[in-house]
């Protein structure tokens, strides 16, 4: 199966759990902390990230990029402070694991 095509099936199966609300009953089995990383210009908002996951996910953690849209890894003006903020994450968890 083509790339395209599975992300469609994921995303089709997503879409579903999401409307039924049962993708946020998903979200309180996890454990482990939580990261998102999103764009002040990406077309979806903000809020429909925050507010969901932050009242399901005990250790989540928002933040929001300045001029960027949906990709910031890509994006000219986004992607030194995605990638600071990855780091930043990632040192973090091997800090907490040498605990």
């Amino acid at each position: 199966m083509a790339e395209g095509n599975t992300f469609q099936l994921v995303w089709d199966e997503a879409s579903k759990l999401r409307k039924t609300g049962s993708l946020l009953e998903f979200g309180k089995q996890i454990k482990c902390p939580v990261v998102a990383i999103h764009g002040d210009y990406d077309p979806h908002p903000a809020e429909g990230i925050t507010t969901p996951l932050e009242n399901v996910i005990e250790d989540f953690r928002f933040y929001l990029i300045k001029k960027c849209g949906h990709s910031p890894w890509k994006e000219q003006y986004a992607n030194n402070r995605f990638y600071k903020i990855i780091r930043e994450e990632i040192d973090s968890i091997r800090y907490t694991a040498k605990l």
